[in-house]
């Protein structure tokens, strides 16, 4: 499958909402989804997507987030 050209069109996105076809381009990368907590009830939306969890810390860290508030995992394939 192609990879995305901007995959970062997905920032704020719920991972089931992606398209099959982009889902499967963005299979083995990895996501940043905000830690549940009940004092902020956070949406399940991509607050970052990278090749490594660490890349997806450093682009939280440069939009000023703090990446230990995140949890870092792989996208899987849609089926």
């Amino acid at each position: 499958m192609k990879s995305l050209r901007n995959p970062d069109r997905f920032i704020g996105v719920s991972p089931d909402q992606i398209p099959l076809k982009e889902r499967a381009a963005l299979t083995g990368k990895w996501i940043a989804l905000e830690l549940y907590s009940p004092r902020t009830l956070p949406l399940r939306v991509i607050a970052a997507i990278g090749e490594t969890p660490v890349e997806c810390a450093g682009s939280l860290a440069a939009r000023g987030l703090d990446p230990t508030n995140y949890e870092y995992v792989p996208l899987k394939p849609p089926y």
